[in-house]
């Protein structure tokens, strides 16, 4: 059987903000503390081993981008092809809760991933220091690991989020469907009274 479009959207948030967390981890664990220092004449040259964390690291960054993508098309993805307009959904005070709390951490795991990543690249490419006594670190050891459990926290806060968006939709789809069937009670009661004042033929 078949996954319903909620189920498809929901699990591609999830498991792409799971191989997000995946590879950062994976990115902390490769990383090394610091390089060997290769002393020169008026300088020392760091040399690092080859190791992936740069590119686990960056993969980590574009799945999270695209974990949340996933995340705003879950709770703006037409569901069984019917829109419902943006004020209606955010008229829920949860939802708009929790959509700012997706937002936040999704830029806050995106903010560490980058900075960790592009502070690896910068170690590796500057690797000749003036200071003879530098000890060749390398980016900061947990910001890989905590951009990693961050990135894990935005998916489940972006499932949250559809789940109150379903929630919200039907809300808004029930009252609508009400409304349809009043106006339609009035305009028939209405056209049986004016029937009954008519003059026979």
């Amino acid at each position: 059987m078949g996954f319903s479009q909620t189920a498809r959207i929901g699990a591609c948030v999830f498991c792409l903000g799971f191989m997000s967390f995946l590879l950062a981890i994976f990115a902390e664990t490769t990383k090394p503390p610091f390089g060997t220092p290769i002393q020169a004449k008026d300088a020392v040259i760091c040399k690092f081993p080859d190791d992936p964390s740069i590119l686990l690291g960056t993969l980590s960054v574009v799945t999270l981008v695209l974990a949340a993508i996933a995340g705003h098309a879950a709770v703006y993805f037409p569901y069984k092809g019917k829109s419902v307009p943006r004020n209606a959904l955010f008229r829920s005070t949860t939802l708009s809760t929790f959509f700012v709390i997706a937002e936040v951490i999704t830029v806050l795991a995106l903010v560490m991933l980058l900075w960790t990543t592009t502070s690896e690249v910068l170690h590796r490419s500057r690797n000749v220091h003036r200071d003879l006594t530098t000890q060749c670190p390398t980016a900061k050891t947990g910001l890989f690991g905590g951009g990693a459990f961050l990135a894990l926290d935005a998916a489940l806060f972006w499932l949250i989020c559809q789940m109150l968006t379903l929630n919200a939709r039907s809300d808004y789809l029930d009252e609508e469907d009400e409304t349809k069937g009043e106006y339609e009670g009035v305009c028939t009661t209405e056209f049986d009274v004016a029937a009954r004042h008519l003059p026979a033929a």
